[in-house]
């Protein structure tokens, strides 16, 4: 059975795959050059309407990469080189953006799926107004809407977020990082997306700032009914906000669950260092342990598990046989040896040593 079989039998079984939104089966990302890089290797994903889907990650494992895949706005060198992506509308109807492209494909952004990206100051144009800039997106896929209606929508989507209307007028350099992120924020929301996709959207904000957002990001999802995308690297900040994880490395999935299970009893060796990590702001204190070495660097051809060089549970199989994403009986996905039936033997040994 193929990682995506697998993950959409236990989503089917579990009830994750009704009134889907979006779905990825497979999905390959690679970068062109001398040595090409597989940023992204067979992914599969499941998005239900209304839900926080996080993906947690180092540095370099391919969330962004991905988030660039699922909103088809991959730039050369990048290409998708495997897989589907597909949406589905709350008419029944049913999208795979592969088959997208000129207008279709920009009728299809912003309007059906949207994108907050990881900088709101490189996102903004430094040198135009707030309100312009907004005002582009409803002029571009709004024609029919004179000037006035478009200011007033725009006032609207400011105050939507916490922002005066009279900001319109300002330009980026003039906003706190707070309010440029929730500008972008409503720009993403503008012509009310069924999916918003965000990058690690509170990057660089200081920790009160950062929670406000994701309290504002929480009070949109409840009030408009989209559903969300949540990258970042902050595992313990994904817990307070997800309703299901997707834990990334090396760019595949390795453990996929509800953000609940993941906190509870995690299965996979990396994701339980992930938690490690970070500080429990309301459990007792403890030692916080980071995971020893490096990623690895996927122009090489990985052999055996991505994670056996900095796992502290590694076995023989590890080194020579590349985990697939299984459900074993009564959890969830996930990639590692250790969960796998046929190594239970060596897991045994490996115990008793």
């Amino acid at each position: 059975m193929t990682a995506a079989m697998g993950t959409a039998r236990w989503a089917e079984q579990t009830g994750l795959g009704t009134d889907l939104v979006l779905r990825a089966g497979g999905v390959s990302v690679e970068y062109a050059g001398a040595r090409p890089t597989r940023a992204v290797r067979g992914v599969s994903l499941e998005l239900r309407r209304g839900e926080v889907l996080g993906i947690v990650g180092e540095s370099g494992c391919g969330k962004s990469t991905l988030a660039y895949a699922l909103t088809r706005m991959l730039r050369p060198p990048a290409r998708q080189t495997g897989g589907v992506i597909e949406y589905f509308d709350r008419d029944g109807s049913q999208i795979d953006l592969g088959s997208l492209s000129g207008e279709e494909l920009r009728a299809f952004r912003w309007e059906k799926i949207s994108m907050v990206f990881q900088s709101a100051m490189n996102a903004l144009n430094p040198v135009t107004t707030i309100g312009s800039q907004m005002e582009d997106v409803l002029r571009t896929h709004r024609p029919g809407m004179d000037k006035a209606a478009r200011r007033a929508r725009c006032a609207q989507l400011l105050e939507m977020v916490g922002i005066d209307p009279r900001r319109l007028r300002s330009f980026p350099h003039e906003l706190s990082g707070g309010m440029r992120q929730r500008v972008v924020i409503a720009t993403a929301l503008a012509l009310e997306p069924q999916v918003v996709v965000m990058d690690e959207p509170t990057t660089a904000l200081d920790v009160l700032v950062q929670r406000a957002i994701l309290d504002e990001v929480e009070r949109l999802r409840a009030e408009l009914g989209f559903s969300v995308v949540f990258i970042t690297h902050d595992l313990a900040l994904l817990l307070s906000i997800s309703d299901r994880i997707a834990v990334m490395y090396a760019g595949q999935i390795v453990e996929y669950a509800p953000a609940e299970q993941v906190a509870a009893a995690p299965l996979h060796p990396y994701t339980k260092g992930l938690l490690r990590s970070f500080p429990d702001l309301r459990g007792e204190l403890r030692e916080l342990r980071g995971i020893a070495g490096s990623p690895p660097d996927l122009r090489n051809a990985l052999t055996g598990c991505p994670f056996a060089p900095r796992c502290e549970s590694v076995f023989d199989p590890c080194h020579d046989f590349a985990p697939p994403l299984l459900v074993p009986a009564g959890t969830w996905p996930v990639a590692c040896h250790l969960h796998d039936r046929r190594y239970a033997a060596g897991e045994e040994e490996k115990g008793a040593r």
